[in-house]
């Protein structure tokens, strides 16, 4: 059987949420093919973040917020809301030249904070994909704050 134009064209239009959903599909697919091939930072699982931390001289920045971040983050890791981060940059000064890992709580706001580092001037930026999600998900252990009255 051979698809016409005639064919494929009368499919599209008896199908056309279908075909919708098609191209939404394949635009958002093509979207993050570009947005990884031009991507300045790297992307590292919770089990990299681990190895980096017990291998080099590495910060980790939670950019959650406040109460997210007190309900459980990594053990020394720097709490800078996404809002924040170029207000409380100097903060990280010294570790511009060693490796900084973003994490949030599942992947979203990661990214705008890498991108946001890399313009002040950091060098060897990576997101933890999956956040504190994924963190949590591995059995990796996190310190809760506690609350000081």
């Amino acid at each position: 059987m051979t698809v016409t134009p005639d064919r494929l064209l009368e499919f599209l239009g008896n199908h056309w949420i279908m075909a919708a959903g098609l191209l939404i599909v394949t635009i958002l697919l093509i979207q993050d093919f570009i947005d990884s091939a031009f991507r300045k930072h790297k992307v590292v699982s919770p089990a990299e973040t681990v190895n980096l931390m017990n291998s080099e001289n590495t910060v980790v920045i939670d950019v959650r917020e406040p109460h997210e971040y007190s309900n459980g983050h990594i053990e020394n890791s720097k709490h800078i809301p996404l809002g924040k981060i170029e207000e409380r940059a100097h903060e990280l000064e010294a570790y511009k030249q060693n490796p900084v890992i973003v994490t949030c709580q599942s992947g979203t706001r990661s990214p705008q904070a890498c991108k946001k580092l890399i313009g002040l001037g950091f060098t060897r930026v990576y997101e933890m994909k999956g956040g504190m999600l994924a963190w949590e998900d591995q059995k990796y252990p996190i310190v809760k704050k506690r609350n000081t009255k």
